[in-house]
């Protein structure tokens, strides 16, 4: 809304002389009903995981909202003179099957390298079902039910990627990837560390390659981004490194995981995992019994829970094999107690879920000596 103010004249109506491009990120619940007044060029969907239960319900009702929002496909009986692009994740079942109610032009972006496959299914799998209600199989799987999926009732399988990740190397910093846009090849540098990292960078490139963009380019932007609000930020407080991790979901906290062990190696990892459970960050907080965080038994070297179910997270980790170091409710002393388990230069990994990681990335921005997020004219 900030930036539409910013552009607007004194009559309401965007300036567009200098603002060619308006990039909008919308909450997926909320797009339905804005979708057909913004009328869009291209529209991402990148993933669909449980999140918020409260809030959305299941996954398959916010996949039918999308579907019902999307316009009638021109020269239809109720066709509409807009047909926006839609660029669609080809890994997730519940995304592609937006591709029948396409009234225009698809672009499928996903993995074909299996080589960083899960080694077996996920407990976190959201979407089990297909469209004609027969069981989806995979026959590998990237995070969740993400992966080279078919159905064996009606046939629907995973589309041919136009933007492909043909092969990754995944590193503790971030991943090397072969891309292939079109009949174009390309070398990409993904500066975040996860999979699910290079799933968003392929989402971008292939936004960029639906726009007309060129691959070099877009290569070129996603290589020189950073790390987002409170998406593996890094601060230094008194030579020790804290490193922050977003948290939603069961799929996306087994990532995190995953990209901890892969960045640790053969050292120790110190966590702070934190867990509140206001409106942002969904009033059920059950989901962290659908994580795998039993992978990380023998892994830590020490861990604190903290935020306001930080007996809840304790809970889960020692069910886990995990026992924890220390439960500390509050922000502020549970900083305090994790960084002191964090030898000098060494790193503290902070897990948390939303309204928890604002409060531990203020605090942490504030040792560090460096601005709020705000002040320095970021956006979440």
């Amino acid at each position: 809304v900030t930036a539409l103010v910013d552009t607007a004249t004194g009559t309401g109506a965007i300036d567009d002389r200098d603002q060619r491009l308006g990039l909008y990120e919308v909450d997926e619940a909320v797009l339905p009903t804005v979708f057909g007044r913004l009328r869009p060029r291209a529209a991402v969907f990148l993933n669909l995981f449980r999140d918020q239960l409260d809030r959305y319900g299941e996954i398959d009702s916010v996949a039918e909202g999308w579907a019902a929002m999307l316009p009638a496909k021109p020269g239809s009986e109720n066709g509409a003179s807009w047909a926006p692009t839609l660029v669609l994740n080809a890994d997730d079942p519940s995304v592609a099957q937006l591709a029948e109610d396409a009234p225009g032009r698809v672009v499928w972006f996903g993995i074909d390298d299996e080589s960083v496959a899960l080694p077996g299914g996920e407990h976190a799998s959201d979407a089990r079902f297909c469209r004609c209600g027969a069981r989806l199989t995979h026959d590998v799987q990237f995070m969740g039910h993400v992966g080279h999926w078919s159905c064996s009732g009606c046939g629907r399988r995973r589309p041919s990627p136009e933007v492909a990740a043909t092969r990754v190397t995944l590193d503790a910093e971030g991943s090397e990837v072969e891309l292939r846009v079109g009949d174009q090849t390309a070398a990409l540098r993904v500066p975040t560390a996860g999979l699910y990292s290079v799933t968003n960078a392929l989402a971008a490139i292939a936004a960029a390659h639906a726009l007309g963009i060129e691959t070099e380019a877009a290569v070129r932007a996603v290589q020189a981004a950073g790390p987002a609000f409170g998406r593996q930020e890094r601060f230094v407080i008194g030579g020790k490194h804290v490193r922050v991790w977003l948290a939603k979901n069961p799929a996306g906290l087994n990532e995190i995981a995953r990209a901890l062990l892969a960045s640790a190696g053969d050292h120790q990892l110190t966590v702070l995992a934190m867990l509140n459970d206001d409106i942002q960050d969904g009033k059920d907080v059950s989901w962290i019994y659908d994580a795998d965080l039993e992978r990380l038994a023998g892994h830590l070297g020490g861990l604190v829970c903290s935020g306001d179910r930080a007996d809840d997270m304790a809970l889960r980790f020692a069910i886990g094999g995990v026992t924890p170091t220390a439960v500390v409710a509050e922000t502020e002393a549970a900083l305090d107690a994790a960084l002191s388990l964090v030898g000098d230069g060494g790193t503290l990994d902070v897990i948390a879920t939303y309204t928890a990681m604002i409060d531990v990335r203020e605090a942490a921005a504030r040792r560090a000596g460096v601005g709020s997020y705000w002040e320095s004219g970021g956006a979440s």
